[in-house]
C-alpha cells in the first residue's frame, strides 16, 4: 500500500485542478502547477462549473504565472494566430456562461480591442511587451484577476 494520506483541503484542490501538470527543461522554471491557487478556484469542483468559468479561472493562473516571470519594463499581451491581427495588451478578461471567454485591451496602435471566443476555440499565445513609457509601473492583470476571484468567493 503506497497511498498518500491527504487533508480535506488537498483533496478538494486536487479535484478542482485535476490534470494540472507541467514539465520544463529548466528545473527552476516557474510554472502554473507550482503556484498558489486562489481559494475561489478550489471552492467549487470543476464538474460544477460551466466550460466558460472553468476556462476563465485556468487562464488567470497561466496569465499570473507568466507575469511573475516579467521584469518591470514588460506587460502581458496575447498574440493572435492566423492573419495580421497583431497583439492585444490584456487589460481585462471575463466570461459569459456557458461557453464564451472575452479579453479586453488595446492593440499595438493603441486602439481599444476586445476578443470574444468560444471555449472550444480557445487558443491564447501570451507575449511580453514593453510597458508604455508613460506608465511608472507595469500593469499586472493576472494578479488583479486572481484577487477578484477571491473577493467573489
Amino acid at each position: 500500500m503506497n497511498e498518500e494520506i491527504k487533508t480535506a483541503a488537498e483533496a478538494v484542490e486536487a479535484a478542482a485542478l485535476a490534470g494540472l501538470y507541467e514539465v520544463h527543461c529548466d528545473p527552476k522554471a516557474r510554472n502554473a502547477a507550482s503556484q498558489p491557487i486562489p481559494k475561489a478556484i478550489t471552492d467549487t469542483p470543476a464538474a460544477e462549473k460551466s466550460p466558460a468559468q472553468w476556462a476563465y479561472e485556468r487562464m488567470i493562473l497561466y496569465i499570473r504565472n507568466f507575469e511573475e516571470q516579467l521584469d518591470a519594463s514588460q506587460e502581458v499581451a496575447m498574440g493572435f494566430t492566423g492573419g495580421d491581427a497583431g497583439v492585444l495588451r490584456i487589460e481585462g478578461m471575463g466570461y459569459f456562461d456557458p461557453d464564451i471567454i472575452t479579453f479586453y485591451g488595446v492593440d499595438g496602435s493603441g486602439s481599444r480591442t476586445q476578443l470574444v471566443q468560444h471555449v472550444s476555440q480557445l487558443n491564447v499565445l501570451l507575449r511580453a511587451l514593453p510597458k508604455p513609457e508613460e506608465k511608472p509601473e507595469p500593469t499586472r492583470i493576472g494578479f488583479q484577476l486572481a484577487q477578484e476571484l477571491d473577493k467573489s468567493a
